[in-house]
């Protein structure tokens, strides 16, 4: 009688910054897919990347491809790890040769939110007082503010949220701009003092989502994690991504967006402005919700039409001289 041998369960390795924020979701990653598949072992590898390394330069002035997430592909197309769970609207556009967006997790709420000094806890964004000093690192808040508040001052922040907060909580800053998926992940959603509404700011490309990223030919990997896919979130991304992509921008160019599903329809709002606030161009476009990428491409093209390009060949021009 002949026996089989039965190969032990794949032990996966799960690839994750060192921050804070990026193994609070990688664990959550971690812990999803050990619930599903509860024969096969996840293990969390971290590394640090550049975007982690250099955190006295604003992040406009480094040059964004693969900041955050270049180290984390290397290690996978090494076979160091499997896959590697990104914050989305930190994972570039354009993917290395190799590697391919497995999944997109459902988002938790990819708006903007305002978090004030103490001494500002009776204010809103509007109510500020002029002269205001806010923080942010993103050239799309930046941009977006200037716009509707040329009245205060911006200060770049950089450093992670801990960090960051206590800088506001110091007396740096009068205010915050930050993500409030960020802080609701890091149980410090009571910091949150306001959501910045759609009309005073658009939120970034994958704002809220994560992105797991994989090797494209290891097809065992990419059907497991299709266990957290949220179908909804990832027409959404989707849509914003190919908007993104088509205006050939990167995360921190002053590229906003803004999507809603009713029923088989897709909405999605786009904005580009230049850094002083002063060109703005926004403009909807709804479709079909399974079509989302051509929607991105139908956008973007609307917006091209309006100056779009010449904003962004600017903004361009004036990062490459490292002004």
């Amino acid at each position: 009688m002949t026996s089989v041998v039965s190969s032990p369960p794949r032990t996966i390795r799960i690839g994750s910054r060192k921050s804070q924020l990026a193994l609070v979701q990688t664990y959550w990653v971690q812990e999803q897919l050990q619930k599903s598949f509860p024969d096969i072992t996840f293990e969390v590898h971290t590394m640090s990347t550049q975007g982690d390394k250099i955190l006295d330069v604003a992040l406009a002035k480094i040059g964004d491809k693969g900041l955050f997430t270049k180290e984390l592909e290397v290690g996978m197309l090494n076979q160091e790890i499997d896959f590697a769970v990104h914050s989305l609207k930190d994972l570039p556009t354009h993917l290395p040769e190799g590697l391919t967006l497995a999944a997109i997790t459902e988002r938790e709420n990819p708006a903007d939110a305002l978090v004030v000094h103490e001494k500002h806890k009776d204010k809103q964004i509007d109510t500020l007082p002029e002269g205001a000093v806010i923080g942010t690192s993103s050239l799309r808040r930046l941009a977006q503010l200037r716009h509707h508040f040329p009245h205060f001052t911006f200060k770049d922040v950089r450093g992670n949220l801990i960090t960051r907060l206590a800088k506001l909580d110091a007396g740096e800053y009068d205010a915050l701009i930050l993500a409030a998926a960020g802080l609701e992940r890091l149980k410090m959603g009571d910091r949150v003092h306001q959501i910045l509404p759609a009309n005073i700011s658009l939120h970034a490309v994958g704002q809220g989502a994560l992105g797991i990223e994989c090797r494209a030919d290891d097809s065992e990997l990419l059907s497991l994690l299709k266990a957290i896919e949220h179908s909804q979130t990832r027409d959404r991304c989707l849509a914003e991504r190919s908007f993104l992509r088509s205006l050939e921008g990167g995360c921190q160019v002053p590229i906003g967006v803004n999507t809603e599903i009713s029923g088989e329809n897709l909405t999605l709002t786009g904005i580009v402005a230049s850094v002083d606030g002063q060109k703005f161009v926004k403009d909807t476009v709804t479709g079909i919700a399974n079509n989302a990428e051509a929607l991105g491409i139908e956008l973007a093209e609307q917006l091209r039409q309006q100056g779009a390009q010449e904003i962004l060949s600017e903004i361009f021009a004036v990062i490459q001289r490292g002004s």
